[in-house]
């Protein structure tokens, strides 16, 4: 079986939209189509579904959220990464990938979340900038 991994990268700004381009590592190309979601922790512990969309044309996913949308909180990104495999005839083994970050500080940033996927693994780092003005 041929090894296929994605390597995704998001960017949550608290000014800017959030932005995600899948990259599937083993062609070195943008994973097309890959639905993603965007939750809102709740008080009671739920979460609250914010957006819902999914790659484009171009491999790329804008507008995830708005500058009223993302304050300080916790927040999770759903990957139905599932979906993905199976357009490629893979079977894996996790039907989605979940971020959960918090967004705990109200001045003007950037959130880099990266992720790397195979169909059997899923692996995470970020990276949140200096506040900027």
């Amino acid at each position: 079986m041929a090894f296929h991994s994605v390597f995704l990268i998001f960017l949550a700004g608290l000014v800017f939209f959030s932005e995600a381009a899948p990259r599937d590592s083993s062609d070195s190309i943008p994973a097309p189509n890959v639905p993603v979601k965007l939750y809102k922790a709740a008080a009671d512990g739920s979460w609250e579904l914010l957006n819902s969309k999914q790659t484009n044309k171009n491999r790329e996913l804008r507008e995830l959220t708005t500058k009223e949308q993302f304050v300080t909180g916790t927040y999770k990104i759903e990957l139905d990464i599932a979906s993905y495999w199976k357009k490629l005839v893979l079977n894996p083994f996790h039907q989605h990938a979940d971020v959960v970050f918090t967004a705990n500080d109200a001045d003007y940033r950037y959130y880099s979340i990266a992720t790397l996927l195979s169909p059997f693994s899923y692996s995470t780092t970020a990276v949140a900038s200096e506040p900027v003005e």
